[in-house]
């Protein structure tokens, strides 16, 4: 069940990070893409909650924080 959800995630992920950078692929490499980057983010994620115990959730804070920024910055000003 995790790797349904994983590749679920991994294909919406692509879209949406395609359609953010504005970059036009065709749908087998955007599928791709997001299956491989949500398996490398969700890898380095658990890395680090295992590693860093509390460390993880900071840094995953801030990568969360820096994300709302700049959707701020870029879409609402």
């Amino acid at each position: 069940m995790p790797l349904i959800a994983l590749l679920i995630v991994g294909i919406a992920v692509g879209f949406l990070a395609t359609r953010l950078l504005k970059v036009d692929l065709d749908t087998p490499t955007t599928i791709a893409l997001g299956v491989l980057g949500a398996l490398i983010g969700g890898l380095t994620l658990r890395a680090l909650v295992m590693m860093a115990g509390i460390g993880a959730g900071f840094v995953g804070a801030l990568l969360g924080a820096i994300l709302l920024i700049w959707v701020w910055k870029t879409w609402f000003r």
